[in-house]
């Protein structure tokens, strides 16, 4: 039970929703890449990262002195991803790092 209510806790913020969306259709991405998209700060982006990472909906790989992230393939992402699949296509263009 505990992990479902930390999924949920998960996916009710749109935010959360959108970086899960944008690591879909891009694969991998590093903080500043998922900032710059979405027009937030690194420190509350960073804190929805590692509330994903702890409930095992995304890994991390180091490249350099970067973090990528990128999404477990589970039946509960691709369930969700199922449901906002015509929303991921509305998601802004990538703007990616220029240093990485």
């Amino acid at each position: 039970m505990k992990k479902l209510v930390q999924l949920a806790k998960i996916f009710s913020d749109s935010n959360r929703v959108k970086i899960i969306a944008l690591m879909h259709r891009e694969k991998e991405l590093c903080v500043c890449e998922i900032c710059d998209t979405l027009g937030l700060s690194q420190p509350l982006v960073s804190r929805h990262l590692k509330q994903m990472r702890e409930a095992q909906l995304v890994q991390t790989k180091q490249s350099g002195k970067w973090m990528i992230y990128s999404l477990f393939e589970n039946e509960t992402i691709h369930c969700l991803l199922d449901t906002i699949q015509e929303d991921i296509d509305t998601l802004p263009k990538i703007i990616s790092c220029a240093t990485r």
